[in-house]
């Protein structure tokens, strides 16, 4: 039992043990958390009093640095001043030189204006004997060709009165053979007539029925379609009508005639009822005259078709040309619309550029070439031969818009020129604006010009431009030679400029 008591009191004891040993290293762990805590505490106070002082501080060097800024900055401003006084010294005497220029030059354009002057009145002299010795050699000229068109006119009419008088002659002849033979062929036709007629009379008398009727409605219809196409020619087809008017007038002829062969038929008609027994006598032997006429009959049918064809074809033709025309004269009507239109924009710009002329311009719009009169007619004999005749014509048409060239010429080389000095301008402006940032940012301060690499900016006498390489030593005796810097400022520069 005394044993077992033993060993309890030695098993406790190392377990208070550890215990103890837990409870010193917590301690010592809340030791050094608070001297971790003092000393962040410390140091952060240490820090913000340095910045307290560092802003101070920075303060006082930016105030000193501001005066000693701004007592360089009006030194240098009152040497510029004296610059620019010194060089509008220089620009008004140089206006004044440019104004007693300008005005000999005036005095001299003036005199040379007058003689200008003089010499253009002396050439239009000139130019109006040249002309009336022109139109007289015009007027002379045409009374010589009036006295040859005219003798050739008598000598032509002499030689058609005589042809006529010819042809008059040869006709009549010809009207009275014609007489004759016509008067012949009917007495033969008329025997011919009485032959036949006892035989063709009842089928003559029946197609002759059926055919009126079908002849009737053929007319109408085809009156209707006259009538229909006469209102759409007539406004398109003048020529044809004068023709439709002749034809007309041998129509109406033509009907009379008819009229005058049916009242011969309803004669002939009443002799047919007498010779009806002839016609049973001849109608054996007017079987085979009918087979003949049948035969004709169709062929003659044969042909009207293909007249009624070609009838089709020429209204489908005239119609298209119709449709041709139409459209044609809208497409000239059209264009001649556009041409009036530029051609009347060409005389209101004409009008506006007139506005816009200069005095030398008025006295001579159009310069003289440069070239000698050799020099000119050269390339011109070298093109003659070269150019074909059509070519040749076309630009011969066109030699008075020579002088419409030169001044279109004169405008485009004077557009070019202002564009150039457009550009010119354009970049002395953007070199001018450089030189004023430049100048601005050398007077003002603020964050964005001390980023910046700027040569005024100098502190301890070292600048925030970039430092060049430094350039090694040829001896080992010699000394580093000091880094130096040109400072050019914008000021300055454009004093010297302007």
């Amino acid at each position: 039992m005394p044993k077992k008591g033993e060993k309890t009191m030695t098993t406790l004891s190392d377990e208070e043990q550890l215990l103890l040993f837990q409870h010193k290293m917590l301690a010592e762990e809340e030791m050094a958390k608070k001297k971790e805590r003092l000393l962040s505490q410390f140091l952060k106070n240490k820090l913000a009093k340095e910045e307290q002082n560092s802003a101070l501080n920075l303060n006082k060097i930016n105030t000193q640095w501001r005066t000693v800024l701004r007592e360089v900055k009006a030194r240098e401003l009152h040497e510029d001043m004296e610059i620019f006084s010194q060089t509008s010294e220089r620009v008004v005497d140089c206006k004044d030189s440019v104004i007693k220029s300008s005005a000999k030059e005036l005095s001299e354009a003036k005199e040379q204006y007058d003689h200008a002057l003089r010499s253009h009145l002396h050439n239009m002299d000139q130019l109006l004997a040249l002309q009336r010795c022109r139109l007289n050699l015009l007027e002379e000229s045409y009374d010589m060709e009036l006295e040859t068109l005219t003798k050739e006119f008598e000598t032509e009419r002499k030689t058609i009165i005589d042809q006529h008088e010819k042809e008059i002659r040869y006709l009549q002849d010809v009207s009275m053979a014609m007489e004759q033979n016509y008067l012949d062929s009917e007495y033969e036709g008329k025997l011919e007539f009485q032959s036949m007629w006892d035989d063709l009379k009842n089928k003559n008398l029946e197609e002759k029925h059926f055919l009126r009727l079908q002849l009737e409605s053929t007319v109408e219809d085809l009156w209707r379609k006259f009538q229909d196409a006469l209102k759409n020619y007539t406004d398109a087809t003048e020529e044809q009508k004068v023709a439709f008017e002749t034809l007309k007038v041998k129509d109406e002829k033509s009907a009379k005639e008819i009229e005058v062969q049916m009242k011969k038929i309803q004669r002939l008609q009443d002799s047919i009822m007498i010779l009806k027994g002839k016609i049973m006598v001849h109608s054996r032997d007017s079987e085979e005259q009918n087979q003949y006429i049948c035969e004709d009959k169709e062929l003659i049918l044969v042909q009207l078709h293909k007249c009624k064809a070609q009838r089709t074809q020429a209204q489908e033709i005239t119609q298209e040309n119709l449709i041709k025309l139409t459209l044609e004269s809208d497409a000239t009507i059209k264009a001649l619309r556009k041409i009036v239109d530029k051609g009347e924009k060409i005389l209101k710009l004409a009008e506006i550029c007139q506005k816009f002329e200069t005095e030398k311009e008025k006295v001579l719009p159009f310069y003289s070439s440069s070239l000698t009169p050799e020099e000119q007619e050269e390339p011109e004999d070298i093109n003659s031969a070269d150019i074909p005749e059509e070519l040749a014509k076309v630009i011969a048409d066109y030699r008075g818009m020579q002088n419409f060239w030169k001044r279109y010429n004169k405008v485009k080389l004077e557009q070019l020129s202002l564009q150039h000095r457009h550009v010119q301008l354009l970049d002395i402006n953007r070199k001018l604006r450089e030189m004023l940032k430049q100048y601005l940012d050398g007077i003002s301060v603020s964050d964005e010009v001390l980023s910046q690499p700027n040569p005024l900016f100098i502190v301890n006498h070292q600048s925030n431009l970039p430092q060049p390489l430094s350039i090694p030593m040829t001896q080992s005796g010699d000394k580093k030679p000091p880094t130096t810097y040109n400072i050019i400022e914008a000021a300055h520069v454009i004093s010297h400029i302007l």
